[in-house]
């Protein structure tokens, strides 16, 4: 680890590093997403770029702990691996913590901050449409209804809990994509997933 002063493009190499080729991609896309729904939503974007890059460190092997949920795990890490090296304020700190740790869509605790919760319902957005599907599959396993069953249950536990207006928007969009892919799958499967 670097003594003091950690850059976002040490970030970025340390979630090459701990992590994998999904990580990079993910919180660019997250990112993206950020933009396109914080519609005049005023957000540090200093934060919301280290949150990007770091809100799943604790899903990775290296960080992975038996019953710690990934989110937690990855609040704990930056908070004590991370933190001591990055030169942010007390603000910036409390909010960079906060939007790791409720990132995830099964957390249904309120969010405080903007960076919070644009990375929340940006991350939700991941998982619908195509692109959703796409990154289920991915994970694998190589078991068709395995897959598809997951797919059915995060949509269903992420639909109708965006808060934002232009992430309602985008996440009409993709629901509608995901019916018309999950329909074809349905019938190219014959019934048997």
């Amino acid at each position: 680890m670097k003594a003091i002063g950690l850059s976002l493009d040490d970030i970025v190499q340390m979630t090459l590093e701990v992590g994998e080729d999904w990580a990079i991609a993910h919180a660019r896309r997250l990112i993206e997403l950020v933009k396109q729904i914080s519609d005049g939503l005023s957000y540090d974007f200093e934060v919301m770029e280290l949150a990007a890059y770091m809100h799943d460190w604790g899903a990775f092997p290296k960080y992975m702990q038996k019953d710690v949920e990934h989110a937690v795990r990855s609040r704990q890490v930056v908070e004590s691996d991370i933190l001591p090296h990055l030169p942010l304020t007390a603000d910036q700190t409390e909010h960079l913590l906060e939007t790791i740790e409720l990132h995830d869509y099964r957390d249904l605790r309120l969010t405080q901050s903007n960076e919070a919760l644009l990375l929340r319902e940006a991350d939700m957005l991941e998982f619908l449409g195509v692109m959703g599907m796409a990154r289920e599959f991915a994970r694998g396993p190589k078991n068709v209804e395995t897959c598809y069953k997951r797919i059915l249950s995060r949509r269903d536990g992420i639909e109708g809990r965006f808060t934002l207006p232009r992430a309602q928007e985008i996440a009409k969009i993709r629901l509608e994509r995901m019916e018309i892919c999950l329909g074809w799958l349905s019938e190219e499967s014959f019934g048997v997933l």
